[in-house]
């Protein structure tokens, strides 16, 4: 069976890199895209070599026009919600791009669209599939390091703007040019680096905590001078366990897809039996346990082939029927997002919060 594919929404530049994944499968189709603005699809349309029927401006002309079977959409965070219903019910199964949503009522706005239309709600976190994360899951699972007791995250990189699909860099000219235009830059519209990035954090931290939600949060975060929105948060989540951290940043040194900055970005986990450092883009972890208290270098399992991609892991799961589980899920990911929500008070009333319900 071919799965037809359809992308809506070219706010996140991830479209480029969905489509392509999409594109590249061998077992999909991409049936048709859709802008209110025909510009922003324009280098989709040629990367891909869509034809002028493929190409809608409303999506309710792309529905009318052919059978999709997967959605994938990526507007801004604060417009999920808005773009969950209004196409949930012509009943594809969605891909939604992170962060899951703007807020914990807006996520929860997305949960009942989609459970009332009967369709699959997954929300792709790009290190989900970093061979050295999923194989962090596997030894905690494995209980390797006994019971998972602290999170330690650091994510980011130089900024949102300084790349597009497919990672290609653009100039410091470009970045300040494209600042005030984009809403990763505007308060209302989800922008700053705590709403960005630290879903990742909180997000992958829950799966490796086997679904574990804190108790409460503290936060603070750094917002320059004539910005709306922060380039710099650091979040402490109480548990019953104990404390963990999640750091986000815009403006590392480099990209840690293309040379690791110091701090490195990615994860470090602590448990009764040991520790893992996994960090972003890596081919190797780090593993400490009882019987190698020195430490030693751990090479990740191969990827199988429904884990290469969010494509792949969504075409699997709609050809055999299955639930979406881990890091997309919608229950893995709304702990996560309460914890978004929770810290994004915290920092701005300056006091630690009850974990949001």
């Amino acid at each position: 069976m071919v799965m037809k594919i359809a992308g809506i929404n070219f706010d996140h530049f991830h479209m480029g890199d969905l489509l392509r994944m999409a594109h590249d499968h061998p077992d999909a189709e991409i049936v048709g895209i859709c802008d209110e603005d025909p510009t922003r699809m324009q280098d989709a349309i040629a990367a891909f070599d869509l034809a002028d029927h493929q190409v809608f401006t409303q999506p309710e002309a792309l529905f009318a026009a052919t059978e999709v079977d997967l959605t994938i959409l990526c507007p801004a965070a604060s417009k999920h919600g808005d773009w969950v219903e209004r196409v949930a019910p012509f009943g594809s199964d969605l891909l939604v791009e992170k962060p899951f949503a703007g807020s914990l009522a807006e996520a929860d706005r997305m949960i009942a669209a989609c459970d009332s239309a009967g369709i699959r709600l997954g929300i792709n976190w790009p290190l989900t599939w970093v061979p050295a994360h999923r194989m962090t899951k596997r030894l905690i699972d494995d209980g390797v390091i006994g019971t998972c007791l602290e999170v330690h995250y650091y994510g980011g990189n130089r900024g949102p703007l300084w790349h597009v699909a497919d990672k290609v860099e653009r100039t410091a000219e470009d970045v300040e040019r494209e600042k005030p235009r984009s809403w990763f830059y505007k308060r209302n519209e989800g922008g700053g680096s705590l709403l960005d990035y630290l879903g990742y954090g909180t997000t992958l931290g829950t799966w490796y905590m086997n679904g574990e939600a804190p108790i409460e949060v503290a936060a603070m975060v750094d917002q320059p001078a004539g910005l709306e929105v922060d380039e710099h948060s650091v979040v402490i989540a109480r548990y019953q366990n104990g404390l963990s951290k999640f750091e986000t940043r815009w403006g590392t040194f480099t990209d840690p897809w293309t040379h690791q900055p110091q701090p490195k970005c990615g994860f470090v986990i602590v448990g009764t039996e040991g520790t893992i450092s996994s960090y972003d883009y890596e081919d190797q972890l780090r593993v400490q346990s009882r019987d190698c208290p020195e430490g030693k270098w751990v090479r990740p399992d191969p990827i199988p082939n429904a884990m290469r991609s969010p494509i792949h892991y969504m075409i699997d799961v709609i050809d055999n029927n299955r639930t979406i589980e881990g890091p997309l899920s919608t229950t893995i990911s709304r702990i996560g997002q309460q914890i978004v929500d929770t810290a994004a008070i915290a920092a701005t009333e300056k006091r630690t919060v009850k974990l949001l319900a």
